[in-house]
């Protein structure tokens, strides 16, 4: 038969002082500009995808895309080793989640155009 171990914890608490006055802390002032204030004239890689195929007419794969939007100056890659790659993933995602109501339409294998 096992025995019930019974431990006591020694507990404290911290008093306040009498006579001391309370202190508090003062709210942070709040930021006037918003993250989006700022980045009004950028498009996003969707918004300047869908621009670039409105402009070509044709269907185009997403490196013509993230060429043709890196030339005309609406998006350029912050960066990333693939942009293209995560350019094909966004608008495969638009499509699925939208459907018929998506910006894009998969015209070939790896090929899309403006969904009109």
């Amino acid at each position: 038969m096992a025995t019930k171990k019974t431990t006591t914890k020694k507990t404290t608490t911290a008093k306040k002082a009498s006579g001391a006055k309370a202190v508090t802390k003062k709210a942070a002032p709040k930021k006037k500009a918003s993250p989006k204030a700022k980045t009004a004239d950028k498009l996003s890689a969707l918004d300047a995808a869908a621009k670039v195929l409105a402009e070509a007419g044709e269907p185009l794969n997403t490196k013509q895309m993230v060429e043709a939007m890196a030339a005309k100056g609406y998006w350029k890659s912050p960066g990333g080793a693939t942009p293209h790659a995560t350019l094909y993933s966004a608008i495969t995602r638009e499509i699925n989640n939208k459907g018929n109501e998506a910006r894009f339409k998969k015209t070939d294998r790896g090929h899309f155009t403006t969904n009109s």
